[in-house]
């Protein structure tokens, strides 16, 4: 099983859009995936029509770990299956502070799903805390989207000094080019400029597209109702290319 978490510091960079379509061409490769929906708002719920998580009480690591295991939910799309976000994981970091082993826990749950996926997707709130430590502890790639901006590249670089002062892994840092706009000359600069500085750049970019914002209106993934668009087709693409250095890995 693969834990990978879509991040970033900085919101509005296409974090949900990327969660949500990589899951459902992660389904599409074949892949029991589960899409964990960790942002208070609740977006990648809202998009494949999933209500938001029932209530339930967190008071230590087991009643976390089964109030998230029960409230698991199938999409419309088989193979793929929902834990939806709940307006009550903004008290995570509470939760969690408390807690024996607290930048561990949210991988030992996931853990536990284990026989029943391949393939565990996180889209995480945009903000450093306990809980994104958690994050970044449990997972085995994290994915962070980045606009061609300076402001973009600023906050990628903010998030890799933290990695160091916490000496966390920055190999798991894999950076990618998102809503990019191939005529607009400061995101080819950045475009050309920035991978060199930083290992661990996929190859793909995700294209701005009008399609991408009907999500909202669609109530599902891009890849779901426009299979033959440009974003569409970059969205696979980046699954392939996961996929291949995943299987490239001994």
């Amino acid at each position: 099983m693969k834990i990978i978490s879509s991040y970033s510091i900085k919101g509005g960079v296409g974090k949900t859009a990327l969660a949500v379509n990589l899951a459902f061409a992660f389904r599409e490769a074949g892949r029991r995936t589960l899409l964990v929906d960790l942002d208070p708002q609740g977006a990648a719920s809202f998009y494949f029509r999933v209500d938001c998580a029932a209530k339930f009480e967190m008071t230590d690591a087991q009643s976390l770990g089964e109030g998230l295991r029960k409230n698991i939910r199938e999409s419309d799309f088989p193979g793929l299956d929902i834990l939806p976000s709940n307006l009550g994981y903004r008290n995570l970091d509470i939760l969690l502070n408390n807690m024996k082993k607290r930048r561990k826990q949210l991988r030992l749950i996931l853990e536990d799903l284990s026989p029943n996926y391949d393939v565990i997707l996180m889209d995480c709130p945009p903000n450093i805390t306990l809980l994104s430590e958690n994050v970044f502890r449990a997972s085995d790639a994290i994915l962070v989207p980045l606009i061609p901006t300076i402001l973009s590249q600023r906050t990628f670089e903010q998030l890799v000094e933290f990695f160091h002062e916490k000496d966390l892994p920055s190999h798991l840092l894999r950076p990618f080019f998102s809503m990019v706009q191939r005529r607009n000359r400061m995101h080819r600069e950045i475009m050309e400029t920035l991978p060199p500085l930083h290992s661990g750049f996929w190859k793909t970019a995700i294209p701005f597209s009008a399609d991408v914002e009907k999500m909202g209106i669609q109530r599902m993934p891009l890849l779901a109702y426009s299979r033959k668009c440009d974003a569409a087709d970059a969205y696979r693409a980046l699954c392939d290319e996961i996929l291949t250095s995943s299987h490239s890995k001994p």
